[in-house]
């Protein structure tokens, strides 16, 4: 069986912990994020060269570096990093093709990248693979509560281990939920099982652009794709979608009360570290060793980061994503990056930022290096704290050691490398009256970018 991993969403719920270039999907919980913890699933159906990851052209070098981490030796070209975002279908899609290339009548497991899954649903999924040779499969797990997160499937007659699905639902109010919950609907879990004759079958007589698109083995051109998802797109038209039960622990984690929901409570049902004083049922994410209390309050999200603070009533958590959409349109930055921002070099973080200077940390991995480039607005003083730099200037190079420094005056190309066997971290002062990342021009780099 092959695997898929669905890992380009940008989470904007999460905000603030989740940024469009730094998503829920890639931040670590428990030691390692969703989605390593999506990929190590995935060994239990495929082996790594089995495996198709399909993500987005600013997360590619994020699922490199954290699949590098666990030590897997995926394959690049199964790395598909979409030039924008046309949800669901395609990116399957997409996979699906490659995957029709090695093996014509192969079935895959499709997993989005963000979720919180149970170790005994691995079983119930195999079990269903001589199911997905004639059908569409999809999953559903057994709500626990009338929750207005999820959409619902309604299972039909038997098709074991599964059922033939009657009828899809969206998003219900409350009301609605609890109905679907006592008539036996299941929660839509987005995860598929897919066989590529059946796929492609459907995806012809349902979306022909689509099927046309991926007939071949090319790909096809991105921005002249439909965007849609797989449950509207195929699922709901198709006669031939069955419905799995899963029995296990399962969220999308797609909004702080998922988040509160999992965590372990004190005696008051509060979440986190905080002084809580007469207060009841409250999540609070605050940087370590930063105080934190809580008075007289109930129910309340308190999300801290070093450069955003998100309030918000527990029962509120969806409208987060109307806070972002709020933030975009005044095309903040905040929505899109962190203090720590990283590279496929390693990452830099903004100490300090004012009009006419900023200070970063720089992190450079062993044996990477920045590309060569130049700013026309700014001027930069490194300072090596650990490791050693290689710093070309015009074409002269030199190694920094730890306390030495070096300028780069503006329209002087530059590159800064690590040598050594140990990471190279440096502090980089700017100085300029224009100092945002768009004022580099790259002349070569090792990762491909423009």
């Amino acid at each position: 069986m092959k695997t898929i991993i669905l890992a380009g969403g940008v989470g904007t719920r999460l905000w603030p912990l989740s940024r469009e270039y730094f998503p829920k999907q890639f931040i670590p919980m428990d030691g390692k994020s969703l989605f390593q913890k999506t990929c190590e699933r995935a060994e239990k159906f495929s082996k790594e060269d089995e495996i198709w990851v399909v993500t987005n052209e600013i997360h590619q070098y994020l699922v490199r570096n954290q699949m590098e981490e666990l030590g897997y030796t995926v394959p690049k070209e199964h790395i598909l990093a979409e030039p924008e975002q046309k949800n669901t279908l395609p990116a399957i899609a997409w996979a699906m093709q490659q995957i029709r290339a090695e093996e014509k009548s192969a079935t895959a497991v499709v997993f989005p990248s963000d979720h919180l899954l149970g170790n005994d649903a691995s079983g119930q999924i195999q079990a269903a693979e001589p199911l997905a040779k004639n059908c569409l499969v999809t999953f559903g797990v057994r709500p626990t509560s009338p929750h207005t997160g999820y959409g619902y499937i309604r299972p039909g007659k038997a098709l074991p281990p599964g059922f033939a699905v009657e009828e899809f639902r969206e998003k219900p109010d409350e009301k609605t939920a609890a109905g679907y919950v006592k008539k036996g609907y299941l929660w839509n879990s987005g995860i598929f099982l897919l066989s590529v004759p059946v796929f492609f079958g459907e995806l012809k007589k349902y979306q022909p652009r689509l099927a046309a698109a991926f007939g071949g083995s090319t790909v096809p051109e991105y921005g002249e794709l439909d965007t849609i998802s797989i449950d509207y797109g195929l699922l709901e038209p198709s006669k031939k979608v069955a419905v799995v039960p899963l029995d296990t622990e399962w969220s999308d984690l797609g909004t702080f009360a998922a988040l509160y929901a999992i965590k372990t409570h004190d005696g008051e049902g509060n979440v986190g570290k905080a002084e809580y004083l007469a207060a009841r049922d409250n999540y609070v994410d605050a940087p370590g060793g930063k105080r934190v209390g809580l008075i007289g309050v109930d129910n309340l999200v308190v999300v801290d980061t070093a450069d955003a603070l998100l309030v918000c009533d527990n029962r509120h958590t969806e409208k987060v994503k109307d806070l972002v959409g709020r933030l975009k349109k005044q095309n903040d930055p905040v929505t899109l990056f962190h203090r720590q921002v990283h590279r496929p070099w390693g990452a830099y973080t903004i100490l300090e930022d004012s009009k006419n200077y900023k200070i970063k940390r720089i992190t450079v991995k062993p044996g990477q290096k920045l590309s060569l480039q130049l700013h026309h607005h700014r001027s930069e003083h490194w300072v090596v704290v650990s490791g050693t730099a290689e710093v070309e200037l015009n074409g002269e190079t030199k190694l920094l050691r730890q306390g030495e420094s070096t300028f780069v005056r503006s329209g002087i190309r530059h590159r800064l490398e690590n040598p050594g066997v140990i990471p190279l971290e440096i502090i980089e002062v700017q100085l300029g009256e224009y100092l945002e990342e768009d004022d580099i021009v790259r002349f070569e780099d090792d990762y491909g970018r423009s």
